[in-house]
């Protein structure tokens, strides 16, 4: 039997002891890179353009979930970066969407909004953020709840990319600042920013990356793996006549009042450049992944998503975007075998959604496809309710949900249920309509049909509407019918364009493979938790993915 004595020393022990007991196969540092809007296919479309050191490196060397798709609707970047660090999907951990309709406030509300708190490290009220709307803790909660001397940092262009992977925990999420150009917190966060971030924003690398001309990285008639350079299916950037190369940043700024240079810089390939500058600047000044402890960076590069609404997939702005952030995945990667070491890290590179190809693009080519156009739909549903009804008893109608007036309905004495199938018999006729699910029936039914399960996953009974929509593949949702409605394109359905995203791991202990059986994003924490010997997750319902952990 241990004398108490012998007990006492053991604690004092412990407790003298710097960091963590860590497992001989545990990393030092776990780096999470989501690229916002990319497309499985861009792995390989692109293939020949990248060099050997960055994402090719990944693909050769580490492991390829081929089949990796998003088991929810919608496909958009909150629930995306929630759905990846949480490890479950919207059901549990509530971010349906970038924004929804608030009941209690009677207005749309943003997925990471938080008007209690301040912004840090400017005068706008970007930085009025938290992730107090997100229900359910992170990996980064779990690592931190688990041994507090870790370290988290997440940063993004967008906040919610930033938010979201870093958690309730973080020791600094930091996002871009439209106005100043510079990095940004919120007071749920810190109550400053640290010294090395207000050194790196004293820098102004926004501004001086717009001095110069965003031109094709290699020559364009190289481009031989995207669409002409003139095309009709691209909105056009600031001040340009033409959706055409080369774009000279600086002239446009001086020229065109309507933009600064600071809010136009995520617009540029460059965004990415500085994030990667910036990310490179914390894993020196945070000292990441320099001892036992594992830490972990969350790094979201917003900038494709930007350039691919405006551009489409198809574009030579999206080829020259990612063959540019091949660049920069293998500056980080380079930087890391230096810093951390070769065999200390665990990396892995996915997406928060993908993206539709241009409907008007399918329909010129005679594809199926199209636009639904909500505010004429909703207009004429409108007068039909006050008609059967008495009252217009939409409250508002957003990513494809129907928010029902419940207190007028009561008040007027008007039966919920009849209004809802009423909704959705009208809603059936409308071009573009698939299917429409109504919340009693996702909240308590249990359908062995896709579809139904993929919607059900993204249905949050608080945030989520009455009535949810689903549109014919390749239709896309639109306002009103006109000549820019008709140009971009977006994501958020359940179709594979939408969900098939890439999966890649690299590191420690990884071995070279590919997988090619169905994985779902909500495994990549699943994963996490077995990697670094942890609690799951509180919501946790992603599966291990084996292929990573057998040794």
């Amino acid at each position: 039997m241990i004398h108490w004595k012998q007990l006492l020393a053991i604690l004092i022990l412990c407790l003298s002891t710097n960091g963590h007991a860590q497992q001989k196969d545990q990393p030092k540092l776990i780096v999470g890179i989501v690229v916002d809007q990319m497309c499985y296919e861009y792995l390989y479309r692109f293939q020949e353009k990248y060099g050997k050191n960055g994402i090719r490196l990944l693909m050769d060397k580490g492991t390829n979930c081929r089949n990796t798709n998003y088991n929810y609707v919608p496909t958009y970047t909150g629930p995306g970066h929630a759905s990846i660090y949480t490890g479950t999907t919207p059901s549990n951990h509530g971010i349906v969407a970038n924004e929804w309709y608030d009941r209690e406030l009677g207005r749309q509300i943003n997925c990471v909004e938080d008007t209690t708190r301040r912004t840090i490290g400017a005068e706008s009220k970007s930085g009025w953020c938290s992730p107090k709307n997100l229900k359910s803790n992170t990996i980064t909660d779990q690592l931190k709840m688990t041994y507090p001397d870790v370290k988290v940092i997440s940063m993004s262009i967008k906040n919610r990319g930033a938010i979201l992977p870093g958690g309730h925990l973080s020791d600094g999420s930091y996002w871009y600042d439209y106005a100043n150009g510079k990095f940004i917190t919120s007071s749920f966060f810190k109550e400053a920013l640290p010294g090395w971030v207000l050194d790196f924003n004293s820098k102004n690398y926004a501004t001086s990356y717009m001095q110069g001309v965003w031109d094709t990285y290699y020559p364009i008639e190289t481009y031989t793996e995207s669409g002409p350079d003139q095309s009709p299916y691209e909105h056009l950037f600031p001040g340009k006549t033409t959706p055409t190369f080369p774009y000279d940043l600086k002239q446009i700024v001086e020229s065109d009042t309507s933009v600064t240079a600071a809010g136009l810089f995520p617009y540029t390939p460059f965004a990415n450049t500085f994030l990667t500058d910036f990310a490179l600047q914390a894993l020196k000044n945070e000292q990441l992944g320099v001892d036992a402890q594992t830490d972990m960076l969350c790094i979201s590069y917003s900038t494709p998503d930007i350039i691919g609404h405006m551009f489409g997939p198809n574009s030579k702005e999206i080829e020259d975007t990612y063959i540019r952030l091949d660049k920069e995945l293998e500056r980080l990667i380079q930087e890391l075998n230096k810093t951390v070491g070769k065999g200390d890290f665990v990396l892995f590179l996915t997406a928060d959604h993908a993206v539709v190809p241009v409907p008007q693009l399918l329909t010129d080519h005679n594809l199926p496809g199209g636009y639904f156009f909500q505010d004429t739909n909703f207009v004429l549903l409108g007068e039909k309710l006050t008609s059967k009804f008495g009252a217009n008893v939409v409250d508002d109608y957003d990513n494809l949900n129907i928010y029902l007036d419940r207190d007028t309905m009561t008040l007027m004495g008007v039966d919920y249920l009849e209004v809802v199938d009423f909704v959705a018999a009208e809603v059936y006729q409308w071009e573009g309509v698939k299917r429409v699910f109504t919340g009693d029936q996702l909240y308590n039914s249990n359908a062995n049909d896709p579809l139904f399960n993929m919607v059900r996953n993204g249905y949050h009974h608080a945030e989520s509407g009455d009535l949810i929509i689903s549109l014919e593949p390749g239709y896309l949702p639109k306002s009103l019918d006109s000549e820019s409605s008709r140009k971009g394109t977006s994501h958020g359905s359940a179709y594979s364009y939408d969900t098939h995203v890439p999966l890649l791991w690299y590191g420690a202990n990884i071995p070279k493979q590919e997988v090619f059986r169905d994985v779902e994003i909500t495994d990549i924490t699943a994963t996490l938790v077995h990697m670094l010997y942890l609690q799951e997750v509180n919501a946790l319902t992603g599966k291990p993915i084996l292929e990573l952990l057998e040794k």
